[in-house]
């Protein structure tokens, strides 16, 4: 992760709690997410309807020239010229069927009925990664990215396909959602409006030392979700196969509370003002400032 390599278990790594036990009882699963800041729910979803959004989007990749031929377009194996990358709110991949139905109906929607107790609101813009070989993603909370509506807000990570360890898996930073004051500096920023790079830390020593906390991952297989709120810190481990990592992250919260304009609507404006090149303020630079 980063510039570090983790024990597992060790130290600063430990393996997620799996709350799947929970999912018939909402009070018991609200009480561990605030305990922890996640859920690990194992084989929620459709694993055939997972399965068959993956096939969908690879068939769209390969078409793209993304895939290496060699292989089966399910493996995902990366055509060394391909970069992948972030592939939010490209509808041409978003919005294949069985993703729609996979996110938006189903099962899903009726975790978070649950969870939430009332009806659901997804957002529109769905946050879609094709990982490429060697990236990762840094420490970071969502509501930077998201928190001009209700903080009653969350986010299904939903790894299409199997995560083995050598994919980068998504790790949750367990106790970050109480680092007060991070939450009360970096956790008030929006990076539309302030400018700042989203990730607070490359460095997954740094949190804990300072802070506290343990990261905490697994390896996944289709039909999992990781689940989490808005002041979880969370980051990915690198992918070091030959294969992109396709997974997804979602956003659900109460219908009738109050929603982040940018990512809703038949056209979500998504992020507008951010990586301005003459407004551009360094998450260093800010850190310095916060005190943190």
């Amino acid at each position: 992760m980063g510039p570090r390599e983790l024990e597992l278990p060790g130290k600063y790594l430990d393996y997620l709690t799996d709350s799947t036990e929970l999912l018939s009882n909402a009070e018991a699963m609200r009480a561990r997410m605030a305990n922890d800041g996640y859920l690990l729910l194992r084989s929620v979803l459709d694993k055939e309807l997972v399965l068959e959004a993956r096939r969908q989007m690879m068939e769209i990749l390969a078409e793209e020239g993304q895939l290496d031929p060699a292989f089966p377009i399910m493996d995902g194996v990366r055509n060394p010229d391909s970069q992948g990358g972030f592939r939010g709110g490209d509808r041409k991949l978003t919005d294949v069927p069985a993703f729609v139905e996979l996110v938006r109906a189903g099962n899903l929607i009726r975790f978070w009925e649950t969870f939430l107790g009332g009806e659901v609101l997804p957002f529109d813009f769905r946050w879609l990664r094709v990982v490429p070989p060697g990236s990762f993603t840094g420490a970071h909370y969502d509501v930077v990215y998201m928190g001009r509506g209700t903080l009653n807000l969350y986010t299904t990570w939903t790894p299409l396909g199997d995560v083995p360890f050598e994919q980068g898996p998504l790790a949750i930073l367990e106790g970050s959602h109480r680092f007060e004051q991070v939450k009360e500096t970096y956790g008030k920023m929006d990076v539309d409006r302030d400018h700042v790079q989203g990730w607070f830390s490359n460095d997954p020593h740094e949190l804990i030392d300072k802070y506290g906390g343990q990261w905490k991952t697994a390896e996944f297989d289709a039909g999992d979700i990781l689940v989490f709120g808005m002041f979880t810190m969370h980051a990915s481990f690198k992918n070091t196969s030959d294969c992109f990592r396709l997974s997804s992250d979602t956003r659900y919260q109460l219908a009738a509370d109050e929603v982040d304009e940018r990512w809703i609507g038949e056209k979500p404006i998504a992020h507008y003002a951010w990586n301005n090149p003459e407004k551009n303020v360094s998450m260093e630079e800010m850190r310095n400032k916060w005190g943190v």
